[in-house]
């Protein structure tokens, strides 16, 4: 007799080939979280200056070179029209050619560093920016030589300047993933204290907490990040101060929610076993602003870039359920009615944004898996009609859906009495049929649990061409799956030979 892990939802006739199947899924679901880590790659961002003209694009930079030369030593030589000349250079700094020829000039990085730390206000603010347009760089070798300015950038995030923060912020959020050393060097620096001092203090700047969740998050995706930074973010007090935030603002916009949102992916995807963000009640308030999403996506009240912040959520919850004991998930989660908004939102995204639909699939399929309620809730809420119609779907999606089908059927036979009434035997004739071997596998073991739930399903099953079905997987299918067709037959579905 077959035993279905509850989990994984893979079955087999012996106890070895379960723990097989269950080592296999959890080495695909390492490489998953980690495609999913490393598809989020790091990105430089340019604060524009509200006082200029926008960058031009077309312009042309070729003697890009000679004005960083000529406002250099300009600058040396200058007395007090410093702040003029550093404008100047600022602008020079948008060339990528113009950067490393600014940091190849003897003593560049010391002149810019001694204006940034002077007493003359205004050159204190084109130093930085000249800084910040030099972490903008694409060559690394740019970023180390900013190294000299962060002790100073960490410290006036303490300043009382907001927009002069902002501008120290997006700087070291640009460099700090542009090599080991880099990194190394920010984190002995005290950065992590730094970012949490000023969340804390800027809590009601929403610009501030989001330049502050860009620069953590950058932090975040650095190599060996598990290793070397989330232990000091867990210590820190960011990681309240990043649950607080998950509420959009509704005049600022979704921005430093979404920033937050990535920075707690990161930290969920990257951690053990996330005890702490457990504890520190990271999935009610994750699912509680996913349940407000999907209430507004199924109100056709959206906002652009809605996504942005949608995906992380997602990614949370659902590594966030893998994490959760079983006996705590319905504390943990609160409202049944997260399934109501999962539902919403794939439905939402289905066309526009399959991949985000596949993510919704998967984080159904953790929060039914080890859960009756949640499995009674798909029922209740009269939702499994709409996830059946998502069996003729591909890219992952009818796969997901099956499983947290399964997870419903493996809870109570009286759960498969209501599937089948709801039409999932004339769904699985579909699947059964498929080119794709897991989907054939996966609805061989829902139809085993479908037809010893009860006769009455079996009959049923029967008399929508059941057997001739079986009979052919059984003649032309792969071996795993011919077996479990034979067995069906021979079990369940034939009647015992005289």
């Amino acid at each position: 007799m077959w035993r279905l892990n509850k989990v994984r939802h893979k079955a087999g006739r012996h106890p070895e080939s379960l723990e097989q199947l269950r080592l296999k899924r959890r080495e695909q679901e390492k490489e998953l979280r980690q495609a999913r880590r490393d598809k989020q790659l790091v990105s430089k961002r340019l604060l524009v200056n509200e006082d200029e003209e926008p960058p031009d694009v077309t312009m042309d930079t070729t003697s890009g070179g000679e004005d960083v030369v000529r406002s250099f030593h300009r600058l040396q030589h200058s007395g007090l029209d410093k702040g003029a000349h550093l404008k100047s250079l600022s602008k020079a700094l948008r060339d990528p050619s113009a950067q490393l020829t600014f940091i190849k000039q003897e003593n560049a990085m010391h002149l810019l560093v001694g204006l940034l730390t002077g007493s003359d206000a205004q050159c204190r603010l084109q130093a930085a920016r000249c800084l910040h347009e030099l972490s903008h760089s694409p060559h690394p070798g740019v970023a180390a030589a900013c190294l000299p300015a962060t002790p100073y950038l960490l410290t006036y995030l303490s300043g009382p300047s907001t927009k002069f923060t902002e501008l120290c912020l997006y700087t070291l959020g640009n460099i700090c993933p542009d090599g080991d050393a880099v990194k190394e060097k920010l984190l002995a620096q005290g950065i992590i204290p730094a970012l949490a001092n000023c969340m804390e203090n800027q809590r009601h700047n929403l610009a501030v907490v989001e330049a502050v969740g860009f620069t953590l998050s950058q932090l975040l995706q650095t190599k060996d990040a598990a290793v070397k930074v989330i232990p000091f973010v867990l210590s820190s007090s960011l990681l309240p101060q990043l649950l607080s935030v998950l509420t959009p603002d509704p005049k600022f916009g979704l921005a430093p929610a979404i920033e937050c949102a990535w920075c707690l992916h990161y930290l969920t995807c990257s951690s053990a076993d996330n005890r702490e963000l457990l504890a520190q009640g990271a999935l009610p308030r994750c699912s509680s602003l996913l349940v407000s999403l999907g209430g507004a996506v199924a109100e056709g009240k959206t906002e652009e870039g809605l996504e942005l912040l949608v995906c992380p959520l997602l990614r949370c919850v659902g590594n966030l359920l893998s994490s959760c004991p079983p006996e705590d998930l319905s504390a943990q989660v609160g409202d049944v009615h997260l399934v109501v908004a999962l539902c919403a939102l794939l439905q939402y995204y289905l066309h526009t944004e399959p991949s985000l639909a596949r993510e919704t699939t998967w984080v159904l399929n953790n929060l039914t898996a080890h859960s009756v309620e949640f499995c009674s809730a798909l029922l209740t809420l009269n939702l499994v009609p709409g996830l059946i119609q998502l069996l003729s779907f591909s890219q992952g999606i009818n796969t997901m859906v099956l499983n947290t089908l399964a997870n419903v059927a493996h809870k109570k036979k009286e759960f498969c009495v209501e599937l089948a009434q709801l039409g999932l035997l004339s769904a699985l004739s579909t699947t059964l049929k498929m080119a794709h071997q897991d989907i054939v596998t996966l609805s061989l073991d829902v139809l085993y649990m479908m037809v010893l739930s009860s006769s009455q399903v079996s009959e049923e099953f029967v008399i929508q061409g059941g057997i001739s079905l079986l009979e052919a997987i059984q003649y032309n299918g792969e071996r795993e799956m011919r077996r479990r067709a034979a067995f069906l037959l021979e079990n369940h579905l034939l009647p015992p030979q005289q």
